[in-house]
């Protein structure tokens, strides 16, 4: 049904044709959407948007929590903040570091317990276990920590005296310096990606006017996500950095999309269509090239919308709301603009790069690109040997890949929840705020419950990377949970491993043949729940990405043979980014060169995330440029000279595209997280080798060695309906008087 449509009245030529004839209906109607996308984001995207990670199902981690819950437990709180107080003039033992905690407790405690339960200081306890060994350090636990603000202003006042520095870390402070840098990370990737796009788009086009649409587009593509985001997000709400990947993914499409269009718009104007007929042209050709590579890349990010976790759907979810956005805007309002300018889409030229872009578009000249498929084509065998072989040996990193979570202790130095952590984890443990939760279901009061919480206590003590664990037990004696402080960040392998053995090993020994259920709570226990989930569903979203995507290709280019090695150059491009990421951030091999920290893991989402995006925008490359081989197959039949003119053709264009992908994902990089910085740069190395070595290397070898093998269809399959992504060229309609990509035809000598 939907092949029927695309190919009768809503096919994207007749979406191009239709847009250009009516060109102010249009841009109407994209106002009235953008408007009210606008709208919809101001009221309701800070509703839409959240900082908590939610399974869709219940792990062993949140079923601890729950059981709680239903239970009605209420044992002592645990503190979900930790304030620090230092003093390099005084001791604990001296009056002025007296006056000075007390004095900040009372600050503390007159903000109310609607906003926090500020917990005992030292001078109230007398435990020792406050203060740090050189007795220059005291910490104090709130509990119930409400709102976050007011008790920062009071930690900030109290920093301006002299000789004390207070410190707070904790979960809340973390969560709220996470999502501060995020912003600041978008920032970083607007600064970066806007302005290397244009530049890029003025050296592609030579003119301002047709370098600044694209640009327009992008964002029209990413406000009218951001408002289906906040929309959606009041039944189901988004991570809240489900913004960063909007832009970032808008950006990138956006821009590629709409420069794919302009490109061929160009292209037929300068063969001598009219321009409604190019616009119609453009449309049928490259419209439909930007459909088919839209829906494969909406494909491969729906694979994350299967993942039972609101990270996955929340990243998923935007990013197809905005590649949507973007493939609409370029196969709709695009043609719209188009018909409005005309050649005025090449005014602004700017001088040399205009010639010469004119030049590229009239003549196709290429002859860089037609040395390289030349000596490629030559010794199809040896460059395709030689190239693989060293993508694999990058690839081979992979094996090393150790996945796992981006906690508080990778936070830039200056961020407070860090130097927090620093200090407390130095002085005493980060385990005070982020303790195991040992669920007990069971009688409390039986011999085997009480055996096997002495036996697990005693266990626990011979393990340094737990503290003292805490027991409370509930009155009706049906419940009890034992609170384990776990040393170290909750992300850290020393975190995990420790709560792993408590899950594997401690608790199943020390319950052994007790009638009660035991289960773990906890953030790191949370984490673990995280990382063996993405380990279940990455081969499974894989499956499905790959599965689709040869399905659609098989469709599109009526052959087996393509989308088979399609699939085996993407894996490698992807192989490739997974090893190049181990090697910089987990060996620390060139990190400090490119400005990125270096961390013991690569976040547990990133493999899954960067499989599913770069497969997607992989196949983008390979269906223009192999929709424009098999275009000149069809008409030349003559293989070598399709290859060489399909990687001529597209080459300033692919190149360009490709280098806006990769200035985008740059910027992503450039930020400080340590998450952003492994997804921009896996991103940014995956695509420019696709541009590059793929295409220029892996496409003309294989398809050398294969001939007209390329093509191979089995007769049984030839039911399939014929789905061209290129579509008729379409022959001019009147003499050629538009020889020249100049602003004004009739002056094109100026």
């Amino acid at each position: 049904m939907l092949l029927t449509k695309l190919r009768g009245g809503l096919s994207t030529e007749a979406l191009a044709r239709g847009s250009a004839r009516r060109p102010w209906t249009t841009i109407a109607l994209w106002i009235v959407t953008v408007a009210v996308a606008v709208a919809l984001l101001l009221v309701f995207l800070d509703d839409a948007l959240t900082t908590t990670d939610r399974f869709s199902f219940e792990p062993e981690s949140v079923r601890a929590g729950s059981l709680l819950q239903e239970r009605g437990f209420a044992g002592p709180p645990d503190p979900s903040e930790i304030v620090i107080v230092q003093s390099s003039a005084h001791t604990v033992d001296d009056a002025e570091f007296q006056t000075f905690v007390q004095q900040l407790h009372a600050d503390l405690t007159s903000l109310g317990k609607d906003t926090v339960s500020a917990g005992p200081h030292y001078y109230l306890t007398q435990q020792d276990t406050q203060v740090s060994a050189d007795r220059a350090t005291t910490i104090l636990p709130l509990f119930a920590v409400h709102e976050l603000e007011p008790i920062l202003e009071v930690i900030d006042g109290a920093s301006r005296e002299r000789d004390f520095q207070v410190l707070i870390t904790g979960g809340h402070t973390a969560n709220r310096d996470f999502e501060e840098s995020s912003k600041d990370d978008l920032e970083s990737e607007l600064r970066v990606g806007l302005p290397a796009a244009l530049i890029i788009l003025v050296m592609v086009f030579g003119a301002l006017v047709a370098a600044v649409v694209p640009v327009i587009l992008a964002i029209l593509a990413i406000f009218t996500a951001l408002g289906a985001t906040a929309l959606i997000g009041q039944v189901s709400e988004f991570s809240f950095f489900v913004t960063n990947m909007i832009f970032m993914m808008g950006l990138a499409v956006g821009v590629d999309y709409s420069l794919f269009i302009v490109s061929r718009y160009r292209e037929e104007r300068a063969r001598g269509l009219a321009e409604l007929d190019a616009i119609t042209a453009a449309g049928a050709t490259a419209g439909r090239a930007v459909f088919f590579s839209g829906l494969i890349v909406v494909l491969s990010l729906g694979g994350l919308l299967v993942v039972p976790h609101s990270i996955f759907r929340s990243l998923g979810g935007g990013a197809v709301l905005v590649v949507i956005a973007s493939m609409f805007t370029s196969l709709t309002l695009l043609p719209a603009l188009l018909s409005l300018l005309g050649d005025r889409v090449n005014a602004l030229r700017v001088p040399i790069l205009g010639r010469i872009a004119a030049d590229q578009v009239t003549q196709q000249e290429g002859r860089f690109w037609d040395r390289v498929t030349g000596a490629v084509t030559r010794r199809p065998v040896i460059s395709l040997v030689v190239t693989v072989a060293v993508l694999l040996t990058a690839a081979a990193a992979t094996l090393g890949i150790k996945t796992g979570q981006s906690g508080i202790s990778t936070f830039p130095e200056g961020i407070r929840s860090r130097d927090g952590y620093v200090v407390l984890e130095r002085e005493f443990s980060y385990g005070l705020v982020s303790q195991a939760a040992v669920v007990i279901d069971g009688q409390t009061n039986s011999q085997p419950v009480q055996e096997g919480i002495d036996k697990l206590q005693a266990t626990i003590a011979t393990d340094s990377s737990f503290g003292p664990p805490r027991l409370t037990v509930a009155e009706s004696s049906n419940l009890a949970v034992l609170s384990i402080p776990v040393n170290g960040d909750p992300s850290s392998d020393t975190a995990v491993s420790a709560v792993r053995r408590l899950r594997a090993t401690y608790i199943p020994d020390a319950f052994a043949g007790v009638p009660a259920e035991v289960l773990v709570g906890g953030a790191t226990a949370f984490n673990i729940d995280f990382f063996d989930l993405t380990d279940r569903y990455l081969p499974i979203v894989i499956a499905l990405v790959l599965g689709l995507s040869f399905l659609l290709l098989t469709l599109v280019f009526r052959s087996l043979v393509v989308p088979i090695k399609a699939i085996l150059m993407n894996l490698l491009s992807v192989g490739v980014a997974y090893g190049l990421l181990v090697i910089v951030f987990q060996y620390g091999i060139g990190n400090e060169l490119l400005g990125f920290q270096q961390a013991e893991t690569i976040s547990a989402w990133i493999p899954l995330f960067l499989f599913a995006i770069l497969f997607g925008l992989s196949m983008d490359y390979h269906v223009f440029l192999l929709s424009r081989i098999r275009e000149r197959y069809d008409q030349t039949q003559d293989n070598s000279e399709a290859v060489a003119y399909g990687v001529r053709s597209t080459a300033a264009l692919i190149t360009g595209a490709a280098l806006i992908m990769v200035a985008v994902f740059s910027g992503f990089a450039m930020g400080e997280l340590v998450m952003f910085q492994q997804v921009g740069f896996g991103l940014a190395v995956a695509v420019f080798l696709d541009a590059t070595i793929v295409r220029s290397v892996l496409v003309p070898a294989t398809m050398q060695l294969l001939g007209s093998r390329n093509w191979y269809l089995p007769k049984f399959l030839d039911w399939l309906p014929q789905v061209s992504v290129e579509g008729e060229r379409h022959a001019p309609q009147s003499p050629a008087s538009y020889s020249r990509l100049d602003p004004v035809p009739a002056t094109a000598d100026d």
